[in-house]
């Protein structure tokens, strides 16, 4: 099984770069498409893109597996919360790419008559559940970091007025935005000191609306889909290029 997950995280960056390629293809598209250029090209773009997509499909195959060991990792975390988010996060994957293999054996006819609607619904339904465990997770590790900061900035200067927590006392417009300013240039400074809790926080928020927009939650176009997930593959890249970016657990 070890072996399996070792040689398996070889094609992920390979994966990466392709799916980077394929959602450019899509930002493309789209922008040919507002462009009024040529039906050919932005057929031509659009087959493309598909051919790339089938391409990743191919590189996923077993990465159920991974993701399997992955949830057996986390099922030990001390923290209680974040044992419950990766655990069920990795499970949600796990079905994900084992619909997507499905989906994948459908589009190139080893599986015949398959209704590849519904298996990409069921797909992005697990990846969209994922996505949604992955973006507690990185919100809850930032109220944690959050609340670290604050007991260090009140161990080293006395404690700044809070907003009053009396019904009857309403706090002046002033207060209230110091406070949000505050508040503010906490999380930034948070933020910029764990740059991998910001990378994943940016990537799971780029990838969120793909799924959003493929069921039909959250439409948002194909321009947008396209850019978000290009995004969030160069920032999935980098913590490839750079593993001390990578968020851990």
């Amino acid at each position: 099984m070890d072996s399996w997950v070792r040689f398996n995280a070889q094609s992920q960056a390979k994966e990466r770069v392709i799916r980077a390629a394929q959602y450019a293809c899509t930002l493309l598209g789209y922008t040919l498409q507002k462009g009024g250029a040529a039906a050919e090209l932005r057929k031509t773009v659009s087959q493309l893109e598909a051919h790339m997509s089938l391409s990743r499909k191919l590189l996923r195959l077993g990465n159920s597996v991974e993701a399997l060991e992955a949830a057996k990792r986390a099922i030990h975390l001390s923290d209680s919360v974040l044992r419950l988010c990766l655990t069920i996060s990795h499970l949600n994957r796990a079905m994900y790419f084992a619909c997507d293999n499905v989906l994948w054996a459908g589009k190139t006819g080893l599986v015949s008559k398959l209704d590849q609607h519904k298996w990409s619904q069921r797909s992005f339904r697990y990846y969209l559940f994922a996505l949604i465990l992955n973006l507690t997770r990185d919100v809850y590790e930032l109220r944690l970091l959050i609340e670290c900061e604050e007991r260090s900035r009140a161990a080293r200067s006395p404690p700044s007025p809070t907003l009053p927590t009396d019904h009857s006392l309403s706090p002046s417009a002033p207060d209230v935005l110091a406070w949000l300013r505050r508040q503010l240039h906490l999380l930034v400074t948070v933020l910029y000191s764990n740059p991998p809790l910001l990378l994943d926080l940016l990537k799971n928020s780029c990838d969120v609306f793909i799924p959003l927009d493929r069921l039909g939650i959250y439409p948002t176009g194909q321009g947008f889909v396209g850019a978000c997930g290009l995004a969030s593959s160069v920032l999935s890249l980098l913590t490839m290029v750079h593993p001390w970016l990578k968020l851990k657990p």
